[in-house]
């Protein structure tokens, strides 16, 4: 068996999975995340590797899994974090994930040094404060005693397989996500780490996400039950790590919507995308000399938890109850929007500033209606990345929906009429990240011998679209004038999100 440990911002999902591809158990163990009004998101790594233990000794009791039939260990995690640990692994204070924006004036400096479009231009990517780069930036700026200590920075599926095996390694799909990679070079850039002025040697090792990147010591056995001795591969970061779980693996392979608390568009390519609006980002495929163009907003499935936490908080199933009373509510189409950037914005806009509003509220709008603007303010957001795609030459003739908030028809039924492509979902939509990290690990330890096999493994195949995900012509044609009237709602407030900071 294979065991995969989906590392995201809210849990970490373990999951065995057969050497035939059969998905056989899993378990989510929960932990907190701390965010603050100043740009503050932070975690704590020890709540990560304590989940990591709790999950697989949870699977292996619950299983009567021997654990030497484990073949492998490897990872979906989180990026664009920075986990700094010292001299022996520890880390050195809490880790500030993908969220946090608060290297603004950091990224302010970088920008003015090397200019955006050469940044982009080196890393398929703008240069922007939700990136590894500028928040070690922001550490030496505003914590010097803790970045002295930092002698290798991580990401969060890093710190676990340091945790399991002591060696400090990264994958491309990660470096890929730091704005201090060259993604044509395939090297970190010695041109941005010099234009930011922090230590190159803190960088770790760039490995392929196949690479048995070590295996399990002593002391990681005793806490985990697993076997001395099991074989680590170093897997990836979770967007395309959940590319290869959806059966994204080349250029014919479509595109695809993961729907977590961040949420994104995304199709495969043999050569990074460069946006001449600078709209999308590129990353290094988990798939050596592939590549993943991306449209990734900040807040998707998040924005749909705050808004049922906010009007219905304390009911069980308050997030199918709301779902229940939108099916029939108007929004955009009588003028109320939701601009849905609750932890600022990558794409399209790339502005930490943005925050979220809904526009046009009147006395008749109701809780029904505030939910269908916030299904509909993402779907917007998002369809400016697909337009983004198409406009530079990808043909997207359907959309595969996969993640947890993937599980909800409506929103699918949101998406299709918005975008007018049909949208489908897998069978098991939640399970795109364990899929994909059980083909590296798989890959990596000779158990699968072609990443093919994502498209056939239980689980990861497409679902039968349903007359319910299509387009509906005529409300495709009025989402188009409403999806300008969003556009034009962010472009009215963005100078007001300036003034916020002042």
């Amino acid at each position: 068996m294979l065991l995969t440990h989906d590392l995201g911002t809210t849990g970490d999902k373990a999951t065995l999975v057969a050497d035939d591809g059969t998905l056989i158990a899993s378990r989510t163990v929960s932990y907190p995340v701390r965010f603050a009004g100043d740009g503050t998101a932070e975690q704590d790594p020890g709540d990560w590797w304590r989940a990591f233990v709790e999950a697989t000794r949870a699977l292996l009791d619950r299983q009567r899994i021997d654990p030497t039939s484990i073949e492998a260990v490897s990872f979906s995690g989180q990026m664009m974090g920075v986990v700094g640990v010292d001299d022996v692994g520890e880390p050195v204070r809490p880790a500030i994930i993908w969220a946090d924006t608060r290297s603004t004036a950091q990224c302010d400096r970088l920008i003015a040094e090397v200019g955006m479009e050469r940044g982009y231009a080196i890393t398929g990517h703008r240069l922007n404060p939700t990136y590894s780069l500028t928040k070690i930036m922001w550490l030496r700026d505003n914590e010097p005693d803790s970045y002295a200590k930092i002698k290798t920075v991580l990401q969060a599926k890093d710190f676990l397989a340091l945790k399991l095996t002591g060696v400090r390694a990264t994958d491309p799909s990660d470096a890929s996500s730091t704005n201090a990679y060259d993604q044509r070079a395939g090297s970190w850039s010695e041109e941005l780490i010099e234009a930011a002025d922090v230590q190159r040697s803190i960088f770790p090792e760039i490995v392929a996400s196949t690479d048995v990147v070590g295996t399990v010591t002593r002391q990681a056995a005793e806490e985990t039950g697993l076997t001395v001795g099991t074989r680590v591969v170093m897997g990836g970061g979770d967007g395309p790590m959940a590319a290869l779980g959806a059966g994204i693996i080349d250029a014919a392979s479509g595109a695809y919507a993961y729907l977590g608390s961040s949420s994104w568009v995304s199709v495969s390519a043999d050569q990074p995308l460069h946006d001449p609006q600078l709209r999308t980002m590129t990353f290094n495929h988990v798939l050596p000399g592939r590549f993943v163009p991306t449209a990734t907003m900040q807040t998707g499935g998040a924005a749909l938890q705050w808004v049922t936490e906010v009007l219905e908080p304390r009911a069980d199933n308050a997030y199918r109850l709301l779902l229940a009373e939108a099916v029939e509510a108007s929004a955009s189409e009588h003028g109320l929007f939701f601009l849905p950037h609750l932890l600022g914005e990558r794409s399209p806009y790339w502005n930490p500033l943005a925050r979220a509003a809904f526009v046009g509220l009147q006395m008749n709008d109701d809780r029904a209606a505030m939910v269908r603007a916030v299904l509909e303010g993402v779907a917007f957001n998002l369809y400016t990345g697909l337009l983004a795609f198409i406009e530079n030459g990808v043909a997207v003739s359907t959309v595969d929906a996969i993640g947890g908030a993937a599980n909800a028809g409506l929103l699918l039924d949101v998406f299709a009429d918005v975008w007018g492509v049909p949208v489908t979902s897998r069978e098991l939509v939640s399970e795109a990240g364990a899929i994909g990290a059980a083909v590296v690990a798989g890959l990596g330890v000779g158990v699968f011998s072609d990443p093919e096999v994502a498209r056939s493994i239980s689980g990861a195949r497409r679902a039968e679209a349903s007359p319910e995900h299509r387009p509906d012509p005529g409300r495709h044609r009025r989402y188009q004038g409403e999806y300008a009237q969003f556009l034009d709602g962010y472009r009215a407030l963005e100078p007001w999100f300036e003034t916020l900071r002042r």
